[in-house]
């Protein structure tokens, strides 16, 4: 689907990953480990966004409940479903992850397949056609907004939990959502840094990678990164990239129909989103230490603009919280990694306080 192609330009955590893909599976004999929290109760949602019909999951504490504490999750960036999963990582499972988290808390969540993933998929949309920021700031808000109608929720008591790009809407839901405003933030793996410089950060890692494993030689690496900094040039002094000659798949990661978008949102700085956030908002910051994706110096300027916000560095873990470690023979695929056990006692602890679980 030519979509699916288009919206990796907004990617910060699959850009490149055929690159390094190849090889893997053989060396990984780890049994696939349990998934983190408990099994909520599930049910497939729809709802409208716009012109669209947005597909979803909503669930509930193992126990059900009433006058629940719920939590919108917002997906990362590119063709990420309301699991958390993508082409480049099709078993992540970051939010189904979380989600399991939330309900042994007795916190209830929605999440959802944004627009051009999962069962979504375009919805009434041509699949060639440009669409920007404001299309995924209403699908947040919408959301929100029917999550905070479920019969078992308590609409005082919402939590916005965002992943990677996902954090940003997270930044700006007080401004996003038109009613009951979160009492709670989680931002797990949040960029501290405008966008396109963690796209540059990102692209950068990815190559020196390629590069090491023998994947791309030194003159194709320096030829990508020199036209993937000239397209963030372009695009950040108003132009456009449609002329140019990029090479090595960035044509993808720079996609014309996708630089009103990159533009928009790489014009938000973080640490300006968070300086933002409403006084007695309570927000935790997490972030794995071996995420490649975010680094710790931008995780450390967000803080800055976060004063009052929890932080919980998570130790092994990377960019969806799964542990990695590299050593000879460890597991590389995210279907044989746990995801980290240190999260689940840091988000309990945090809505202890936030929204008054126990």
């Amino acid at each position: 689907m030519p979509v699916r192609s288009a919206l990796r330009a907004a990617a910060l955590c699959t850009l490149l990953v055929p690159l390094l893909a190849t090889g893997c599976a053989a060396e990984d004999r780890t049994a696939t480990p349990e998934p983190p929290g408990a099994a909520p109760q599930e049910r497939d949602v729809t709802f409208r966004s716009g012109p669209d019909t947005l597909h979803g999951t909503f669930a509930l504490p193992p126990g059900g409940g009433d006058g629940l504490p719920a939590a919108l999750i917002v997906s990362g960036s590119g063709p990420t479903d309301r699991d958390g999963n993508a082409p480049g990582r099709p078993d992540a499972d970051t939010n189904a992850n979380f989600a399991r988290v939330l309900a042994e808390a007795g916190v209830a969540s929605l999440r959802y397949d944004k627009l051009g993933s999962g069962e979504t998929e375009m919805a009434s949309r041509d699949p060639d056609s440009p669409v920007g920021y404001d299309v995924f700031a209403q699908e947040v808000a919408d959301a929100y907004a029917f999550l905070a109608s479920r019969p078992r929720v308590d609409p005082s008591r919402l939590i916005v939990l965002g992943h990677s790009e996902g954090a940003l809407f997270a930044l700006r839901a007080h401004e996003i959502v038109a009613d009951h405003e979160p009492r709670a933030l989680i931002l797990a793996a949040p960029p501290g840094r405008r966008y396109l410089d963690v796209l540059d950060r990102q692209l950068t890692e990815q190559v020196r990678r390629a590069e090491a494993a023998g994947a791309m030689g030194f003159a194709q690496a320096a030829e990508t990164l020199s036209d993937a900094r000239y397209a963030i040039s372009r695009i950040r002094d108003g132009g456009g990239v449609a002329d140019l000659d990029l090479s090595h798949g960035l044509s993808g990661v720079f996609d014309p129909r996708f630089v009103p978008f990159l533009r928009r949102i790489d014009a938000m700085d973080p640490l300006d989103l968070a300086r933002e956030v409403p006084a007695g908002t309570s927000t935790l910051v997490l972030w794995g230490t071996a995420d490649t994706q975010v680094s710790r110096s931008g995780v450390d300027r967000l803080m800055r603009g976060l004063p009052d916000a929890e932080r919980a560095d998570i130790e092994d873990a990377d960019h969806v919280f799964r542990v990695y470690g590299d050593a000879p023979g460890d597991a590389v695929l995210d279907s044989q990694r746990r995801f980290s056990p240190a999260v689940t006692p840091a988000v309990h602890g945090f809505l202890e306080s936030a929204v008054g679980v126990s």
